[in-house]
């Protein structure tokens, strides 16, 4: 591989160290107590956890001295119990120990060394979302409230239920208005018929005919 190629992968691992360590956050279990019997019982690792918010990706770290205490994971009937039933991953028997919260929920760890559970060698603890993300849980948006349209109401004068009036169309502005009377136009007399040209015909035969003779 180039120089160039090494640097890349150097500096890419170099920042997920990072972002890695500046996300999650380590806890030593029970802080100057260790993973030992409390004197005060389970309390001292309840009131240890109280207030604290566990992440996935946050570390636990389990201080003991090899072969004298244990940590094993286990479901919630096994813890108030105090047995090993039903456990969750392996037994850790190597001290210090190093674990990391890989899922959220409620997270039982007890000892199983005999008597040291019932003394209170025992944590609960509730892990939310993923560590160094913000706003794992947005709140959820309001929908905008739907206007539904309302039908007008008929007029007072009119009974429940009725259908309002539908209103008539406006006249066009270039069509004939209804309120303005429209022009009679008298057709011509009709021509003489022929009969008539007869008779005037005739009568001025005659009234010719007359003349002539006064002046013979």
């Amino acid at each position: 591989m180039s120089k160039f190629g090494c640097m890349v992968v150097f500096c890419a691992f170099s920042a997920a160290m990072l972002q890695q360590g500046a996300t999650a956050e380590v806890y030593v279990v029970g802080d100057s107590i260790g993973w030992a019997i409390p004197q005060n019982g389970a309390a001292a690792y309840a009131d240890w956890a109280s207030g604290k918010n566990f992440k996935v990706g946050d570390i636990l770290v389990f201080n003991f001295v090899t072969n004298q205490h244990d940590v094993q994971q286990v479901p919630k009937a096994s813890y108030d119990a105090c047995n090993s039933n039903n456990a969750i991953g392996g037994m850790i028997t190597n001290g210090p120990a190093n674990v990391t919260l890989i899922s959220t929920g409620a997270h039982y760890f007890i000892c199983t060394f005999n008597g040291h559970c019932k003394a209170g060698q025992k944590l609960a603890i509730s892990v939310s979302g993923s560590a160094g993300t913000p706003g794992a849980n947005p709140p959820a948006r309001t929908p905008a409230p739907t206007t539904t349209p309302t039908a007008p109401s008929p007029p007072s004068n009119q009974p429940p239920g009725a259908r309002a009036p539908t209103p008539s169309p406006a006249p066009k502005a270039d069509g004939p208005s209804a309120a303005t009377p429209t022009a009679v136009t008298t057709p011509p007399p009709p021509p003489p018929t022929s009969s008539s040209n007869a008779v005037f015909a005739g009568l001025g035969f005659g009234i010719a005919s007359v003349a002539v003779g006064l002046f013979v």
